[in-house]
């Protein structure tokens, strides 16, 4: 098993903060509700949708990588 590069990592977390940078230029009003949103969301379902995500995200990795 290959482990993932920290080059890797930092190259995903690089390409995390253009999206975020372009989604606050694009769309400010947008992403204002979107955290109001997340806000007022309870705890136990914005830990679902985060738990999802990362699953999500690891299943990614494991299918490009392999």
């Amino acid at each position: 098993m290959r482990s993932i590069a920290f080059a890797d990592f930092l190259i995903g977390l690089g390409i995390l903060f253009v999206l975020e940078g372009l989604l606050f230029a694009a769309a400010p009003a947008w992403m204002r509700r979107a955290m109001k949103s997340a806000l007022a969301t309870p705890d136990n379902i914005l830990r679902v949708a985060g738990i999802g995500s990362a699953v999500a995200g690891l299943i990614l990795i494991w299918l490009v990588r392999h």
